[in-house]
């Protein structure tokens, strides 16, 4: 598997239990779904953090949902394939890479993934789109972004986690399913899963840090901290800072539209 690029400390050497949280500070940052401006914007927000509160150790987590929807996904992925951030960074998937991957090896996945923002990612990728708006022309589609693709973002989708454990608190793109531990969650579930988790109240064992399900402003809540802010169409992207003190938010904005 392809090692991200990472700055500062190797993944390896990091101890992501209860104590990074005493010394370190891990940024999570929700669904950005082709906005590269509102990333650029964001990387600068934490490096401004960072000189502001310096600490011991830094890590940048993202949790999924690169693509799809906003205008500029292969710039996404072209800067986090390198990592842009001030930090040790990991990427978490989201249900739009995986639905990325279904395409290339299963072509006729098009017809549901141009329903969610697919075809703004093969824009992205300088690939026509009219066939597929059609409901056709998928295998064509498929090809072409394979070709177009550069190897190093192919690779960064195939080496995407789907959650990590930091201390007190449990990331992943979507949520858990409420009465199964953690390490027992299945993918399906860790990508997709909305109602049964949100409407729960149960203690999870950890606090649960996720994206997915798009709100005016990040929820917190006893067992859960949502941080999609719709970045695509509200303009605005936001990131939560965990360390030793209060949980902060932080936020990237932009007046240009996400359509």
């Amino acid at each position: 598997m392809r090692l991200l690029p990472l700055r500062l400390h190797a993944i390896a050497e990091m101890n992501l239990d209860s104590s990074f949280l005493e010394r370190g500070r891990v940024y999570v940052i929700g669904d950005i779904h082709g906005r590269s401006d509102l990333l650029d914007r964001m990387t600068a927000v934490i490096s401004a953090d960072l000189k502001a509160n310096p600490v011991e150790q830094s890590l940048t987590v993202t949790l999924g949902d690169y693509i799809d929807r906003g205008p500029d996904s292969r710039g996404v992925l072209e800067r986090l394939t390198r990592n842009p951030f001030p930090t040790a960074f990991i990427a978490l998937k989201g249900n739009h890479e995986l639905m990325f991957e279904s395409f290339l090896q299963e072509p006729s996945v098009g017809d549901q993934w141009r329903r969610y923002g697919g075809l703004e990612t093969l824009i992205s990728y300088g690939i026509p789109v009219g066939s597929m708006m059609l409901g056709k022309g998928y295998e064509q589609a498929a090809q072409a972004l394979n070709a177009a693709a550069p190897r190093s973002h192919l690779e960064f989708i195939g080496a995407l986690k789907t959650s990590l454990s930091v201390g007190r608190y449990f990331l992943c793109h979507a949520g858990i399913r409420p009465g199964i531990p953690l390490e027992r969650q299945s993918v399906d579930d860790l990508l997709w899963i909305r109602g049964s988790f949100l409407d729960s109240r149960a203690d999870f064992g950890k606090i649960i840090v996720h994206g997915h399900t798009p709100t005016e402003e990040p929820e917190v809540r006893a067992n859960r901290i949502n941080i999609d802010t719709g970045a695509y169409m509200t303009n605005r992207l936001t990131c939560v800072a965990l360390d030793r003190a209060p949980i902060r938010f932080l936020s990237a904005t932009s007046e240009r539209s996400g359509r």
